[in-house]
């Protein structure tokens, strides 16, 4: 018989759990040797009563909170763990969510960890950060940060108020913390909570994100990279059997940002459409910054006419302050949203290199900022 302790209901509460998956979700109740029942346990703090559903068998289980006011819990009679979801009442309205800690697949293997502890594991980008990911059938993002001294890590955003103590995320071989949240998807913003063993809390960005919000925000956004169509096939492939020290080389180096501006009021354009500068950051009175799109159509022909092989950018991931020039790093993978979105990016890579010019980028790893 699996029953919760006392300690284990605080430590859920009061988030300070190091695997959630332990007490919440789905548990086997053994009956000699045999499971014939499981238990289901959610934290809803915002909650006043939850209801089981399972979608499959058309079933609907009211939750008791005999161990805390938010601490809720049912038992179904199955051989198997089922797919479930949750319909909370939070004062005068009603959701249906699935239940993060009903999804247990993770991403991570001990394999990438290994390779990861050795400084090996050379596209760990594809399992840190926040990937999008089905799981069971159910659309998601999986998410993971490696945080080996954290007491505790949470996910926060607007999908849960910015409240750390919805999404508590579990410590997978004692370096990496994951979750996989249900039905989140491209655009979400996040941030991790991170708890040290002091108690000091702080809110911090994704530094394995793709994408951040434009400043002075800070969130980390949901992005999906494998939506771009690329077109410079023969590009690469000329630049994969071409000896590079046989040609001459003439290299343009530049920052995006003060190159060249266009009138505050002028319409932003981007690869999917016309918008209004809002947040496209004043780089003085009356002036804002080039998108990547824009700059296809000033830069790339200034820089052909000039007679350039290659342009060089300064560093273009993300950074929180415009006077830095891009020196002060909070997110290597993330280009930054001052010019456009990722795939505004690649679209100017890649018009680039349909234009004969390589693209050289600055990265400046000693740069990166601790502050919160």
């Amino acid at each position: 018989t699996y029953t919760v302790t006392p300690d284990q209901v605080h430590q859920i509460v009061h988030n300070l759990h190091h695997d959630p998956f332990e007490v919440l979700g789905c548990h086997p109740l053994e009956d000699h040797g045999k499971v014939k029942q499981w238990v289901i346990r959610t934290y809803i703090p915002t909650a006043q009563s939850v209801t089981v559903l399972i979608p499959g068998d058309r079933q609907e289980i009211a939750m008791t909170n005999a161990h805390h006011p938010n601490f809720f819990e049912c038992v179904i009679e199955a051989e198997e763990p089922k797919i479930y979801q949750l319909r909370l009442t939070e004062g005068k309205h009603e959701r249906v969510i699935y239940d993060p800690y009903g999804f247990k697949t993770p991403k991570l293997t001990d394999f990438d960890l290994h390779v990861f502890g050795e400084g090996n594991h050379h596209r760990i980008y594809e399992k840190l950060g926040a990937h999008l990911m089905t799981v069971d059938g159910v659309k998601g993002v999986y998410f993971a940060v490696w945080a080996p001294n954290a007491r505790n890590v949470s996910l926060l955003g607007d999908f849960n108020n910015w409240d750390g103590r919805l999404h508590q995320m579990r410590k997978h071989n004692n370096v990496v913390w994951e979750l996989f949240i249900p039905e989140l998807g491209i655009g979400t913003t996040y941030k991790y909570e991170i708890k040290n063993w002091d108690g000091h809390i702080y809110e911090k960005t994704d530094p394995y994100g793709f994408q951040q919000e434009v400043r002075p925000k800070t969130a980390s956004i949901v992005a999906d990279l494998d939506g771009y169509q690329w077109h410079d096939e023969t590009w690469l492939e000329e630049r994969r059997n071409s000896d590079p020290l046989s040609k001459p080389v003439s290299v343009y180096e530049l920052h995006l940002g003060s190159w060249l501006h266009a009138a505050y009021d002028e319409p932003v354009k981007t690869l999917h459409g016309e918008g209004v500068p809002v947040e496209v950051s004043e780089w003085n009175t009356g002036a804002r910054f080039l998108t990547y799109f824009e700059l296809v159509d000033k830069l790339i022909p200034y820089v052909k006419e000039m007679g350039y092989t290659h342009i060089e950018l300064l560093p273009i991931a993300e950074h929180p302050f415009d006077g830095s020039w891009g020196y002060q790093v909070t997110g290597y993978f993330a280009p930054t949203s001052r010019f456009g979105s990722p795939e505004d990016f690649m679209y100017f890579v890649d018009q680039c290199h349909l234009n004969g010019i390589g693209v050289i980028i600055d990265w400046v790893p000693g740069h990166f900022p601790k502050d919160g």
